[in-house]
C-alpha cells in the first residue's frame, strides 16, 4: 500500500481500541521472568559453551604478538577466536570499525579474541592467559584540540545539509538591536541500557541462527552476512525481547559476529555478553559537541538572525552528531545559518543515542532562547511564541502538517503555574534551598519507513500478526495488537503478535522515533488486505464491510469473522510505503518542557523537584503506554543535565567509568514527580492512523529547561553539560 495523500475516515478512528490505555501485553511475561531474553534462551539449543571477549588495551596501534597457547590448553577451553584464523571479514554499512580487530587497532576495547569454553567462568579465566603485545600509536583523543582540524562531512540521509544559509546571517546579525554570541559544550554520553549486548549463536550445516539483542532486524542480518561473507537467506535473527538499547543496538554489534565466529570454530552453539566496560568503549556512544549558537533580535523579541554551529568527533570514516537540526525548522528568523564540522578522533565510535542530533542540539539552542529572553526583558514562554512559524523557515513553500507547538507551550505555562516564577533569578528560598523554574522547547521530527506484516486468521476468528518489528521496551506488542484488533473487529484477546524474526516480513525496526507509526501503518496495511479477503471468502462487498464485535456485516447481514477461515486460515501480507507526502509538508512533532529545581545554596547540589512535558505527537494510539516512553525520555534528560558524562583519558584514548558505578544516571530518588499531556491531535498526512513517533521527543528540551531551571534559581549562567555543583558552587548567592 502507498500512502500519497491525506487519510481519511477509516476504521481506526472509531477508537474502539486504538487510543485506550491499555496494559502491555508483554508485562505479564516481564514482571514473571518469563520473557525470553537472548542470554537467557535456554529451550532452544542443547548444551551451548561461552565466550569471553578480549578488548585492546591500546586506542590506536597494533598487535605485534599474541600468545594463545596457555588459554588453548586451559580447561575446558574449546576454542580461541582472532583476525588470524577467523578468516575474511568484511565491514558491513552501518559500523565505522572493524568489529574484530587486529593486527591494527582503532580504538580501545576494539574487540581482539574470543574465548570460547565449557563454562563462562572457565571462558573468563582463560582469557586472563592471553599475552599480547602492542605497539601504541600516538591518537587524538581531545575534542576541543582537535576542533581546529574538524572539516565539513560528506552529507548523507541521515545528516542532511552540512551547511545552510538563508537571506544574509553574518550582516543581519551585526546590524541586529540585541545580539547573543555563545559556545555550549556536550560530554561524551553511554546508552547505559540494563541488558548488555548479548547473542547466542548457532550453525546448522552452512546455516547461521542468531538470538540477539538488536533493535533493526533486517539491518542486522543483511550486515552479519556481508560481514561473514555468507548469502542473507543463510542468515536468521531473532530478537523477540530487548531489555534497552536507546539506539546502541540499532546495528551489529561484535557479540553477534564473535558469537557467530566463535560457533562455527568450536562446532557448537556459543553464547556471548559484552562485560559492561566493552560496552562504552566497544560498542558505540553519543559524541561530545562544541556548538556556537548567534541571535540577533528586534526589540519587539522577534528574531531577525539564527546561526547555530555545531562540532563533533568520531572515527575516520563516521558521521557527526547532527545537532543543529532543529535549529533549521523551530524557530522563524529571515536570516539563517547552520553548520556541523567533524574531528576524526580516535576514540570508540560515535552514534545514535536517544533522539540523536535534538537532544544535545536543543541543550544549547534552549539555553540560548533563555539568555536572549532575558536580554530582551521578555518572557521565555512568550519569546518562543513570538517566533512561531508555521512554514518550513528555509523553505516557506513547505508548510508544516501539524504544528500546535504554541498550545504547548501556552497550555504547558497554565498548567505548571509558570505566572508565578520570578523572572528575576536568586530570588526565591526554601530553607537552605534556591528555588528556580524553567522551561524549553522540545522537537523532533516525525521521521517515517516503509514498514511490513502479515496477518493470518484461522478458524477460532485468532488474528495473528507476524512482522520483525522489535519492541525495546516500548510497547510494540500492544500497539500493533490494538491495530489489528481495531482493523479486524476482535477483542485484544484474539489477537497473537510475533515480532522480532528475520524470517518475518521487514518493518520499519524501532529506531529513531518512527518505529510506532510507521510498524502500525504497516499492520495497517496487511489488514486492510485480510479485510478484502475475508470479505470475498464470504462474498460480501469489502468496500461496504463493517468488521465489529467479531463478525462481519453488510447492511442486515452479519457472519462471524472465523466463517471466512473454515475451509484455511486465510494470511495477508503487505507493507506500507510513502510517496513523496513528506517532500510536500514538513512533519514534526513539539513539546513544551517546564522543571523545577532546588539548589543548596551551600553545597550546590542541584535536586529536581517537579517536571511537566506537553506533547503534540499526533494521535496517541496507546495513552499509557506513551506516557511510560516519555517520562523516561524526560529521566535521560534529567541525567544528561546533572550528571551524565563519559570521562575521557586523553593520554589513553579510553572512557574511564565505563561502568554503571562510575557513570552515573538518574535513580528513583533523583526523579520526582512527573507529569505528561498529550493534546488532542491527529495529523492525516503521517499514516493512515493519523499518529506519530512521540518516544524521543520527551528528552527533547528537557536538559536545557533543567539548565533553565537552574540559573533562575541561582543566577549563575552554567553551559558547559553536565550542570555539576563544582562548575557554579563559587558563584552561588552568599548565604544569609
Amino acid at each position: 500500500m502507498k500512502f500519497d495523500s491525506a487519510a481519511t475516515t477509516n476504521p481506526i478512528d472509531r477508537l474502539k481500541v486504538i487510543g485506550q490505555p491499555l496494559d502491555r501485553i508483554d508485562g505479564p511475561l516481564k514482571t514473571t521472568g518469563k520473557a525470553p531474553y537472548a542470554y537467557e534462551r535456554h529451550d532452544i539449543v542443547a548444551d551451548p559453551a561461552y565466550g569471553h571477549v578480549i578488548g585492546a588495551t591500546i586506542a590506536k596501534g597494533r598487535i605485534t604478538a599474541m600468545d594463545l597457547s596457555a588459554a588453548e590448553r586451559a580447561p575446558g577451553v574449546l576454542a580461541v577466536v582472532t583476525a588470524r584464523n577467523a578468516g575474511v571479514l568484511k565491514k558491513g554499512n552501518y559500523n565505522t570499525a572493524h568489529l574484530l580487530g587486529g593486527p591494527d587497532i582503532q580504538h580501545y576495547h576494539q574487540a581482539v579474541a574470543l574465548v570460547v569454553a565449557e563454562s563462562f567462568e572457565q571462558a573468563r579465566a582463560a582469557a586472563h592467559l592471553v599475552r599480547i603485545d602492542y605497539k601504541a600509536e600516538p591518537g587524538r583523543f581531545d575534542l576541543h584540540a582537535a576542533k581546529g582540524s574538524a572539516t565539513a562531512p560528506e552529507p548523507s540521509d541521515l545528516t542532511g545539509p552540512i551547511d545552510t544559509h538563508v537571506g544574509d546571517f553574518p550582516r543581519a546579525f551585526a546590524q541586529a538591536a540585541v545580539r547573543l554570541d555563545e559556545t555550549y559544550t556536550t560530554p561524551d554520553q553511554s546508552h547505559a541500557m540494563m541488558e548488555p549486548h548479548a547473542t547466542l549463536a548457532s550453525w546448522e550445516g552452512d546455516s547461521l541462527t542468531v538470538w540477539t539483542s538488536n533493535q533493526m532486524v533486517a539491518w542486522s542480518t543483511g550486515e552479519l552476512a556481508t560481514t561473514l561473507g555468507i548469502p542473507p537467506e543463510k542468515v536468521r535473527l531473532i530478537s523477540p525481547y530487548i531489555g534497552g538499547g536507546f539506539g546502541s543496538k540499532l546495528f551489529l554489534r561484535a557479540d553477534v559476529v564473535l558469537a557467530a565466529l566463535g560457533a562455527r570454530a568450536a562446532g557448537r552453539p556459543v553464547k556471548v555478553a559484552l562485560q559492561r566496560p566493552l560496552i562504552a568503549n566497544n560498542t558505540t556512544h553519543r559524541p561530545a559537541t562544541i556548538q556556537r549558537v548567534r541571535l540577533g533580535a528586534e526589540r519587539d523579541g522577534t528574531i531577525t538572525a539564527i546561526g547555530h554551529e555545531s562540532w563533533s568527533g568520531d572515527l575516520e570514516g563516521g558521521g557527526p552528531e547532527t545537532a543543529v537540526g532543529q535549529t533549521r525548522l523551530l524557530y522563524a528568523g529571515a536570516n539563517r545559518m547552520t553548520s556541523m564540522r567533524l574531528a576524526v578522533l580516535d576514540l570508540p565510535e560515535g552514534n545514535a543515542m536517544r533522539a540523536p542530533g535534538e537532544a544535545p542540539g536543543l541543550m544549547a539552542l534552549e539555553i540560548a532562547m533563555d539568555e536572549m529572553a532575558e536580554k530582551l526583558g521578555i518572557d521565555p514562554v512568550e519569546f518562543r511564541i513570538r517566533n512561531d512559524t508555521q512554514v518550513d523557515p528555509e523553505h516557506p513553500e513547505r508548510p508544516f502538517s501539524a504544528r500546535p507547538f504554541v498550545q504547548c507551550l501556552r497550555l504547558g505555562a497554565e498548567r505548571f503555574g509558570w505566572d508565578r516564577r520570578n523572572a528575576r533569578p536568586g530570588q526565591i528560598r526554601d530553607g537552605r534551598w534556591l528555588i528556580g523554574l524553567g522551561m524549553a522547547a522540545g522537537f523532533r521530527n516525525n521521521l517515517l519507513a516503509k514498514s511490513g506484516a502479515r496477518v493470518r486468521l484461522d478458524n477460532l476468528g485468532v488474528v495473528t500478526v507476524e512482522t520483525d518489528m522489535t519492541d525495546i521496551g516500548t510497547g510494540s506488542y500492544t500497539i500493533i495488537a490494538q491495530t489489528a484488533a481495531e482493523m479486524m473487529g476482535v477483542p485484544m484477546e484474539q489477537v497473537r503478535v510475533v515480532l522480532g524474526d528475520s524470517s518475518f516480513p521487514v518493518s520499519a525496526g524501532s529506531g529513531g522515533q518512527w518505529g510506532a507509526a510507521s510498524s502500525t501503518a504497516g499492520v495497517y496495511a496487511a489488514c486492510v488486505k485480510l479485510r478484502e479477503e475475508v470479505a470475498r471468502k464470504l462474498s460480501l462487498n469489502s468496500a461496504d464491510a463493517e468488521f465489529v464485535d467479531g463478525e462481519v456485516r453488510v447492511g442486515n447481514r452479519s457472519i462471524r469473522l472465523q466463517a471466512a477461515a473454515a475451509e484455511g486460515d486465510l494470511v495477508a501480507e503487505d507493507r506500507m510505503e510513502y510517496g513523496d507526502i513528506t517532500e510536500k509538508m514538513q512533519q514534526s512533532t513539539f513539546a513544551g518542557h517546564f522543571v523545577e529545581v532546588a539548589v543548596d545554596s551551600a553545597t550546590g547540589e542541584s535536586r529536581i523537584r517537579r517536571m511537566l512535558a506537553v506533547c503534540a505527537a499526533g494521535r496517541i494510539l496507546n495513552p499509557k503506554s506513551a506516557r511510560s516512553q516519555v517520562i523516561g525520555a524526560m529521566t535521560m534528560g534529567a541525567g544528561a543535565a546533572l550528571m551524565e558524562e563519559l570521562a575521557v583519558d586523553t593520554r589513553r584514548g579510553f572512557f574511564v567509568n565505563h561502568d554503571l558505578v562510575g557513570y552515573e544516571v538518574p535513580v528513583h530518588a533523583d526523579i520526582p514527580h512527573q507529569e505528561v499531556v498529550f493534546l488532542d491531535e491527529t495529523d492525516p498526512m503521517s499514516t493512515p492512523l493519523k499518529a506519530k513517533g512521540v518516544g524521543e521527543l520527551g528528552i527533547c528540551g528537557v536538559g536545557a529547561a533543567v539548565a533553565n531551571a537552574i540559573y533562575n534559581a541561582t543566577g549563575v549562567r552554567v553551559r558547559d553539560y553536565p550542570i555539576t555543583l563544582d562548575k557554579h558552587l563559587d558563584r552561588l548567592p552568599d548565604v544569609a
